[in-house]
């Protein structure tokens, strides 16, 4: 493992982050609004303008990315259209939507939010998972989430990460073959923070984002934690692997808990071992 480099600063709630090929290091800002890429030379682009709250960013190939928030829509990379996948209702307590991953199929994991509280003074239990399948249809698969946060599978696709923050654990479920989830069981307690984001390598190790916890956590395939990354800002948001070799991870965070509301920042350390592959969505836009 290399030293952690700082890349960028300057923003407010860095969240989503993705490796997308063609345009580097992809992710949102979800209070100040954008999608921003930054490229492996280290020029910063605005991919889409405006829209706050994206706490998830899937990539649809040359097609576009899929962005949370008040929705789950794919938004063409040229502007030209917007697909509304999943809508937010009050009415079913599912009030917006927060971190993604896609399976080997191109399917895509959601999870929602609802009033879901503080940790002190925690709300009900309504937050949800839901997969959405290629031809756009969508299923409830999970219940009773707290916070969903941080989504990720493991390296064969036969287990599903997810990080419910306001519980400070980890779960882990089994896949089935048509994306249904089958047992959820516990994977890991946080001792430091929140677990937020996550993602998965190839060797089995999960790395999971702490908001409050001044960096991130590397569980072994058991959830025995066995090695820290600290950053300077308390409220890191969530992590990816990229590169071509996918041996760099990517740290992201927020302002809060600092004295500037644009101290999110993005940090780069090179590591010996390989993220897992996220696939791209496999949706037509039509």
């Amino acid at each position: 493992m290399q030293k952690l480099e700082k890349l960028i600063d300057g923003f407010n709630l860095i969240e989503g982050p993705i490796w997308k090929p063609e345009l580097g290091l992809v992710f949102s800002d979800a209070v100040d609004g954008g999608v921003y890429a930054l490229s492996p030379g280290g020029q910063l682009s605005n991919v889409f303008k405006h829209r706050k709250g994206i706490g998830g960013i899937v990539s649809c190939g040359s097609k576009g990315l899929i962005v949370s928030g008040r929705n789950v829509a794919l938004k063409l990379l040229d502007g030209s259209k917007t697909l509304v996948l999943i809508n937010q209702n009050e009415s079913e307590e599912v009030m917006g939507f927060n971190d993604m991953t896609t399976d080997t199929l191109g399917r895509i994991y959601a999870g929602s939010l609802g009033p879901s509280g503080t940790a002190a003074q925690p709300g009900p239990a309504v937050g949800k998972l839901f997969l959405i399948d290629n031809d756009a249809t969508v299923r409830e698969v999970a219940s009773g989430i707290r916070l969903s946060n941080g989504l990720a599978l493991s390296a064969d696709g036969f287990t599903l990460y997810h990080s419910d923050s306001l519980r400070g654990r980890i779960f882990k479920y089994s896949v089935m073959s048509d994306g249904s989830l089958g047992h959820k069981t516990l994977f890991a307690k946080m001792r430091r923070g929140g677990p937020d984001g996550l993602a998965v390598a190839v060797d089995g190790t999960v790395w999971v984002a702490l908001a409050g916890g001044y960096g991130v956590s590397v569980f072994d395939s058991t959830g025995s934690e066995v090695d820290f990354i600290e950053i300077s800002e308390p409220f890191c948001t969530s992590l990816c692997f990229g590169d071509v070799d996918r041996k760099t991870l990517y740290i992201v965070s927020g302002s809060e808990g600092t004295a500037s509301s644009t101290a999110g920042s993005i940090y780069r350390l090179r590591l010996e071992v390989a993220g897992a592959l996220v696939h791209d969505a496999a949706i037509d836009p039509g």
